[in-house]
């Protein structure tokens, strides 16, 4: 896939309401695009409404939802929808995402949970994603999601996740840091995974930290730095796909701008250090 391909370019981060009267005051250069939980500012009036128009409006913004709850048992929240589709249009929002998970029935669980792999799901899955794509009027991209446990199971976490882009002929949002988490929680070999992703269905890459609570438990927190075999398994997908927009997830244990700016320019690193070498091998070929 060539850049026109992604609703955005480079590396990204997650704006939160903890920077923002840091970047009203000192513009931010370093980071090619920003994603936000529409959930957490649709409504929002006041400093904080008045400073994301202005920012939507000076820098690309993508959307990674929190509560569509694709597989939840209960009907999907179609009001919510209108109102989210007028929240990306007001704010020309390039790309919607949401995990592939489920976190409500008759209220919010406040948690994700994972859907069972079977093909049951799958059908189930796939028709309301489409449902989600005809009332947005534009595709969507699913995230492959971290879990723990896997009530059900009939079909391994790859095929379950390309049958349902599959069939809902949907986009993926990519979770390396997910992929990594997963490989030791259920232990399979992490590249053989990312080798069997469609590429023409990726959108764009998440990468971020999590906690070691034992050596074969892994916990998905975003609340730490990306450790060396996360970096690794992201270098891993520009070798397979190309170069991908990608952003750094850091939702707690917040540090300093500066320090979150360090991990996005080791993004952008990376996807120069790769861009070149796919230069440097299409000249060579």
């Amino acid at each position: 896939m060539n850049d026109e391909s992604y609703p955005v370019h480079g590396a990204g981060l997650g704006l939160r309401r903890t920077l923002m009267r840091t970047i009203a005051d000192q513009p931010v250069n370093s980071v090619d695009f920003w994603e936000i939980a529409p959930e957490n500012w649709i409504g929002v009036g006041g400093f904080y409404g008045k400073k994301l128009r202005a920012f939507t409006e000076q820098y690309p913004f993508i959307c990674h939802g929190l509560s569509l709850s694709i597989g939840s048992p209960s009907p999907l929240d179609e009001a919510f929808l209108q109102r989210l589709k007028r929240f990306l249009i007001t704010h020309r929002i390039r790309c919607y995402s949401e995990h592939l998970s489920y976190c409500s029935d008759d209220g919010h669980l406040y948690d994700l949970l994972p859907i069972p792999f079977t093909e049951e799901a799958v059908h189930y899955v796939a028709g309301r994603i489409r449902r989600v794509q005809e009332i947005l009027d534009q595709r969507i991209a699913m995230e492959n999601v971290s879990y723990y446990a896997a009530p059900g199971q009939q079909m391994a976490e790859i095929d379950f996740l390309n049958a349902v882009l599959e069939e809902a002929d949907c986009d993926l949002l990519l979770d390396v840091n997910n992929i990594y988490v997963n490989s030791v929680n259920h232990r399979y070999d992490a590249e053989v995974f990312l080798q069997e992703i469609p590429a023409k269905r990726i959108r764009y890459i998440h990468i971020a930290g999590h906690h070691n609570e034992a050596d074969d438990l892994l916990v998905d927190t975003h609340g730490a730095d990306v450790i060396d075999p996360v970096w690794s398994l992201l270098e891993k997908s520009y070798q397979q796909f190309g170069v991908i927009p990608t952003l750094l997830e850091r939702d707690f244990n917040m540090p300093s701008l500066q320090t979150l700016e360090l991990e996005v320019s080791r993004i952008q690193e990376l996807q120069r250090k790769w861009r070149y070498r796919c230069h440097e091998y299409i000249q060579h070929a």
